[in-house]
């Protein structure tokens, strides 16, 4: 029986694909790693991309921040600001209306006679109020005397500094008080027309709290004479009041001023 076989020289079709080898192979591997190249590429350039944006839009500062920040740069402004700059030299107030008998009220001004050293806590005050000031952890205590355009009368102003708002309004509200309360020690100096005004002049005084500062004035007359009590010169009780309310509120609004919001830096704001 005759059979069939292959011819010599010739083999029989294989329907597998060979394995591809060589230069080719080698081109395919080199396509895919470019690939994965490109892609890793543009991921990192998206990346970068979205960081840029996110540094040049404004940040924002949280509440809490924004207090923290308020309140760091009003506590340094005894140490950063100048002398006169907590203590103008001149203070324009305004005498009351009912003091006069009108209705009308009548514009004055205090001129500042002179700087007081810084000075301790106890030191500044009377016993009872440096002890209100120490427990509460006064730090220091800065003054200036300032008297009228008359000459008559004067008043020392004291900027008791505590650590933290919060301290201020805990010896605020322990202040004592009293027909005489005790006040900031005046400050006399010489060759001004507050030359003789010292403790034993005062007759009135005021407090006023802001932020990490505690304003105290004191006020009496210039001349050297001694306390007298307030009922006997209704006018003049008024006007000292005026005078010490005047110049102590001028200090208040300087270092006791709110700053300005926060803003971030480097962008256009918070």
């Amino acid at each position: 029986m005759a059979t069939w076989s292959e011819a010599p020289g010739r083999r029989r079709a294989s329907h597998r694909r060979a394995p591809v080898t060589g230069p080719g192979r080698r081109r395919q591997g080199r396509s895919w790693l470019a690939r994965l190249g490109l892609i890793g590429s543009l991921a990192g350039l998206g990346a970068a991309a979205a960081g840029v944006v996110i540094g040049v839009l404004p940040r924002t500062f949280s509440t809490a921040q924004q207090q923290q920040i308020t309140a760091w740069e009003m506590g340094a402004r005894w140490r950063a600001w100048t002398a006169g700059h907590i203590f103008p030299g001149t203070v324009r107030y305004q005498l009351p209306g009912s003091a006069l008998a009108g209705a009308r009220g009548l514009e004055l001004t205090a001129s500042r006679a002179g700087i007081a050293p810084q000075a301790n806590c106890r030191a500044a005050a009377d016993p009872s109020l440096a002890r209100v000031l120490s427990r509460h952890g006064c730090v220091t205590v800065l003054r200036s005397t300032y008297s009228d355009a008359t000459g008559t009368m004067a008043v020392t102003v004291g900027v008791a500094v505590f650590r933290s708002a919060a301290a201020e309004s805990a010896a605020a509200g322990d202040l004592p008080g009293g027909k005489a309360p005790p006040a900031v020690r005046a400050v006399p100096f010489s060759h001004t027309l507050a030359a003789r005004f010292g403790n034993p002049q005062r007759q009135l005084s005021w407090a006023a709290g802001s932020g990490p500062y505690l304003i105290m004035a004191a006020a009496g007359f210039a001349d050297g004479r001694p306390r007298v009590p307030q009922a006997a010169d209704a006018y003049a009780t008024a006007e000292m009041l005026a005078l010490a309310r005047g110049v102590g509120q001028a200090v208040e609004s300087g270092v006791g001023a709110q700053p300005p919001a926060p803003r971030c830096p480097g962008t256009p704001g918070c």
